[in-house]
């Protein structure tokens, strides 16, 4: 009687655990996304930052603007109707696909894990702040995370899951240049690292990722004709890129040896150039007087080529040192305040309907404030990013090419080219480098976990004992 009594139970159990793995999986695939969206949620409304109004605009300017993606632009104009929430659940959801299968990948699939993960992520990281916002810089992270699942695991993903990374990386690849530039670098050093990592890296998985940012940049071409009739690429690279000269001091020199024997129509300004890159291309300045990007462009373009010509030693010192800052500038919330007027101006003239419920936003009324959120998220974004470099320095110490190993690579390689990237092209932002530290964050967490024994991973990994 004993026995049977033991075996019902027994038996009963194993009937009820897959219900409450279902349970579980529902609980955390509702918990994670509603996270991800408190910031939204509490405000009301999606979050706007400086540059919003600028992709918002695209559909219905219908000419390109300096980087300003239509693809993006698209993108917005979909959740129109819906006060943006669709883009937002779009965001989120995408963000825990993403964070779910790189877990899965690398055996560590349990609902509760996932969940404690996503709740240090929300409450730690920018990432909730990024999904909850109206900006490409979510896709940034989630298109690198992307690259590495198909690249080094599209062994153990379904078909329809390599699809839809390929969708990713392409769509995110077309929301940034600066985006595609860094899953480019990556492509890149895959290609060169294959021949030593054959067992690791997938040739198969490399081409699918170079072609999801070749398709991405086909789909950037064609939104900007379709919208423009201009088969180009999105202006304003010459312009950022002039403007993060100014701010080293490199263009005031140039035009000081330069304005005696040419021509340039910066020369009258040359001893009044703002201070930095955002007064010169955003504020009130000379840039607005003289014709801004349409009357400067070739102008700019060339005082660039030829400074970085006469310069370079110059040019390099600046690059590095701006690098460095770029490294270490992570605070979250650049750019998302209460002082956004072009933004609010574009939702006043082409999306009047979406007025009431912008200006009942807590954001509108002055009431978001990140000082003492960056108490927290600023230091944990330095220590993730150390402890991050550390684990992959670790790993190539030892020689063990694990999947923490490859992942942590990546992660360390995407943030050391988004750091060069953005800072060498505009100056250095807190924006930037929020938008890349919560990965490395993720990649914490997923080493901590190992180290606890929560994963399936191989014997030869770094946190082995």
């Amino acid at each position: 009687m004993g026995g049977n009594h033991i075996n019902t139970q027994i038996l009963r159990a194993r009937i009820a655990y897959p219900r409450l793995a279902w349970i579980a999986a529902i609980a955390v695939a509702l918990a994670i996304p509603l996270m991800l969206l408190a910031p939204a949620l509490w405000n009301g409304y999606p979050l706007l930052q400086w540059d919003t109004g600028g992709y918002l605009a695209r559909w219905y300017e219908g000419y390109l603007v300096p980087s300003r993606s239509t693809v993006f632009g698209l993108y917005l104009h979909f959740g129109e109707d819906s006060a943006f929430w669709i883009n937002l659940g779009i965001q989120a959801l995408a963000t825990l696909w993403i964070l779910q299968l790189t877990l899965r990948v690398l055996g560590m699939t349990q609902p509760m894990r996932l969940l404690a993960i996503g709740l240090v992520l929300s409450l730690a990281t920018a990432l909730p702040w990024l999904a909850s916002t109206l900006l490409t810089d979510i896709f940034v992270g989630l298109a690198v995370l992307a690259l590495f699942i198909l690249v080094a695991h599209g062994a153990r993903i379904s078909t329809v899951e390599k699809c839809s990374l390929f969708v990713l990386t392409a769509f995110a690849a077309a929301s940034h240049s600066a985006t595609l530039a860094v899953l480019l670098g990556l492509c890149v050093v895959g290609w060169i690292l294959r021949p030593l990592l054959r067992e690791r890296i997938a040739i198969a998985g490399l081409v699918q990722a170079s072609l999801g940012i070749v398709a991405g940049a086909a789909m950037l071409l064609s939104a900007n004709f379709a919208l423009s009739g201009q088969v180009a690429w999105t202006p304003g690279g010459y312009g950022v890129a002039f403007g993060r000269m100014m701010q080293d001091g490199i263009v005031a020199h140039y035009l000081r040896e330069h304005c005696a024997r040419e021509k340039l129509k910066l020369c009258p300004y040359r001893d009044r150039l703002p201070a930095t890159a955002d007064q010169f291309l955003w504020g009130n300045s000379m840039f607005n007087t003289l014709g801004r990007f349409a009357g400067l462009n070739d102008e700019m373009g060339f005082i660039v080529r030829r400074s970085l010509a006469e310069y370079p030693a110059w040019q390099a010192e600046a690059a590095l040192a701006a690098t460095a800052r770029q490294l270490v500038s992570v605070a979250t919330g650049e750019g998302t305040n209460g002082w956004i007027p072009h933004t609010y101006g574009i939702i006043e003239r082409y999306i009047p309907s979406q007025l009431k419920p912008m200006r009942a936003a807590h954001q509108q009324h002055w009431q978001l404030d990140f000082t003492a959120i960056n108490r927290l998220h600023i230091p944990v974004a330095l220590v993730s990013m150390l402890l991050t470099a550390m684990v992959f320095g670790r790993g190539l110490r030892r020689r063990r090419y694990c999947d923490l190993t490859l992942l942590a690579g990546t992660v360390t390689t995407a943030l050391l080219g988004n750091a060069f990237i953005c800072a060498v092209i505009s100056g250095p932002h807190d924006r930037y480098g929020a938008r890349m530290a919560w990965v490395a964050t993720f990649v914490v967490l997923i080493a901590i976990a190992r180290r606890l024994g929560g994963g399936e991973a191989p014997r030869d990994d770094l946190t082995s004992p």
